[in-house]
């Protein structure tokens, strides 16, 4: 039990006997006394007035006696500022508090229990034309993150991904492949699978430019030269014959298919993420259709005279949806509601989130109302997890093609920058192997990466600043992570020394205020996993980690840990310490950011 809610129970039980009155402790306001004024918690008192009957100083001071009288082992002293009560905790709750929470290698985390809500969250949402970007490294972390909060709030979590493997868009990278490929490999070319079809997606677009503009020049308009241009006709016939079925364009669209999957898990795999399920829109496609038509047959949506089948969402505040063309083809809306479909044939699903951008915020809105319709229990609550654009500064890194930031390309520079920018501190370590110094490098440029990433409310636009993300100071993982890495150290060499964390804290004399403020900080951890569960915003554990760090620092400035004469005072800064790396560790993992032990 936290601090906090221990007080508040306190604070319950001597309104009842001081007033004959039960409240419930949960909605007692208190909150971390400002710090102008004497205190550790202060408890509003002007709500409880209708209870005492009696003015807010008097109704303050009755309550600060009785906390005094029966929970004297807790509360030490109290002052009255008006309507505000001010209560002061004994040293012994503090050390007591640092001692639970050391006992506790999961503190701040709900378990996760049998029965508990299946929470489904899909992201990362890939074509299969082209390599993963900036926008993905985004979406990526995000969706791991909020997987990971979610499990620290007691959730049962699934994690999904929708792989976009069909349409023209694949077409078109099959079809420069095999006029201009000559059988070309990931192995033959020693490029990754998702790089070497995306080159090829690329070169479709610079053949189909020029078609376009020999048609032009010869006369034609624009908009029919787009749409005769040779190149675009085959890949309509090619997306045709896969409709269909043929054998030949399947082979080719598994087997590269097949390159570009390979070459996204090692994406995956840099970033740190995965999935518990992964679906095809290869596969929803026709689920979605059976699933609008059978709608239709319920009267649910209606048919046009051209063959082409709505959902109309007037009643609802908004306009009319495609679900089917006229030519029985389906849209995005219609595979989203066939991939919900298979998903809760899958599993038993008690909430949806999608992690999505902005851009999409009108789909999800429909694709809510239409769920609900079809009858999916989840329909009208799930969640669109939307978050804004990220982009680099102009001229900092170019991609291969030269318009999107390539997510393998940011990775390798994060993490080369990380070891250039480390080097001077790692090179001061004893006994390092280069081996050991990659790893380090590794866990700081990735830490850099996503601390930045993360540490931005998702619903924001943001500008990742890859120089600034690297940075040791302020408000960037690096910072962080080498806290973290002293904390280890200052361990380590207490355990050297034979200097041990006991189970049972001593109490020293007194504690200094920054003592108790970190203690309290820590202490406050459950708060804010709980605070980004019920928000869905890991952004607010990046920054209470930042805040804790900080603070920790201060701390280590102003006080010796190791080198302090009071064995009692000792003790409890070591375990001071040792709470706060836990906390550091716990906070950055549900992030999906590593920690090293030394740097």
């Amino acid at each position: 039990m936290e601090i906090t809610d221990r007080i508040a129970s306190h604070v319950a039980e001597a309104i009842k006997e001081l007033y004959g009155q039960e409240v419930a402790a949960a909605t007692l306001q208190l909150q971390e006394t400002r710090p102008e004024f004497e205190g550790n918690l202060t408890l509003v008192v002007f709500p409880l007035l209708r209870i005492s009957h009696k003015k807010p100083e008097d109704t303050a001071r009755d309550i600060g006696e009785r906390l005094l009288a029966k929970a004297g082992g807790t509360v030490e002293r109290y002052n009255v500022v008006k309507g505000f009560l001010n209560i002061s905790l004994t040293v012994k709750e503090w050390t007591g508090m640092l001692e639970s929470i050391l006992r506790n290698p999961t503190y701040g985390f709900t378990p996760v229990r049998e029965g508990a809500p299946l929470v489904m969250i899909e992201y990362s949402s890939p074509n299969t034309n082209k390599p993963l970007h900036l926008g993905h490294v985004r979406n990526n972390l995000l969706g791991w993150a909020l997987a990971k909060v979610m499990e620290a709030n007691g959730n049962r979590v699934v994690k999904t991904n929708i792989v976009n493997d069909r349409g023209i868009h694949i077409c078109k990278s099959m079809l420069a492949w095999q006029k201009y490929g000559n059988g070309e490999t990931p192995e033959t070319s020693g490029k990754k699978g998702d790089h070497l079809i995306g080159d090829y997606y690329v070169a479709f677009d610079k053949h189909y430019r020029q078609q376009v503009k020999e048609l032009t020049e010869q006369g034609m308009d624009e908009e029919t030269a787009k749409q005769e241009a040779p190149l675009i006709r085959e890949a309509h016939e090619m997306l045709v014959k896969w409709e269909q079925g043929d054998p030949e364009v399947r082979a080719l669209w598994s087997t590269m298919n097949q390159w570009v999957y390979a070459g996204f898990d090692e994406t995956y795999k840099a970033l740190g993420v995965s999935f518990d399920k992964i679906y095809y829109e290869s596969e929803t496609y026709l689920e979605g259709k059976k699933k609008v038509l059978e709608g239709l047959e319920k009267g649910l949506f209606y048919r046009r005279e051209d063959g082409s089948v709505w959902a109309d969402l007037s009643g609802e505040g908004l306009d009319e949806k495609l679900l089917l063309r006229a030519d029985g083809t389906s849209v995005y809306m219609t595979q989203d509601i066939g991939t919900a479909k298979l998903r809760y044939e899958d599993y038993p699903i008690d909430k949806m989130i999608y992690v999505v951008g902005n851009e999409q915020n009108y789909h999800f809105q429909v694709l809510s109302i239409l769920l609900d319709k079809l009858g999916f229990q989840w329909g009208k609550d799930l969640v669109h997890f939307s978050y804004g654009m990220v982009e680099l500064p102009n001229g900092k890194m170019k991609s291969r093609e030269g318009t999107v930031v390539d997510a393998d390309d940011l990775i390798a520079t994060m993490i080369e920058d990380a070891r250039q920018i480390s080097a001077d501190k790692v090179n001061r370590l004893e006994n390092i192997s280069e081996e050991e110094a990659s790893e380090i490098a590794r866990i700081v440029g990735m830490g850099a990466l996503k601390y930045f990433i993360l540490k931005v409310d998702a619903r924001k636009n943001m500008l990742f600043n890859p120089e600034e993300s690297i940075d040791f100071n302020g408000n960037t993982g690096p910072f962080i992570l080498y806290t973290y890495a002293r904390i280890r150290s200052i361990l380590r060499k207490a355990e050297e020394q034979g200097i041990a964390i006991p189970e049972t804290l001593p109490v020293p004399e007194a504690l200094s205020d920054k003592e108790i403020s970190l203690i309290q900080h820590v202490a406050g951890f459950g708060s804010v996993i709980r605070q980004a569960g019920s928000d869905y915003n890991p952004s607010c554990i990046a920054n209470y980690c930042y805040e804790l760090v900080k603070e920790y620092n201060q701390f280590y400035h102003d006080f010796s840990v190791l080198h302090e004469t009071d064995e009692k005072k000792r003790t409890v800064r070591l375990a001071l310490s040792a709470a706060v790396g836990q906390t550091v560790k716990n906070g950055m993992g549900v992030l999906g950011i590593e920690v090293p032990e030394r740097m």
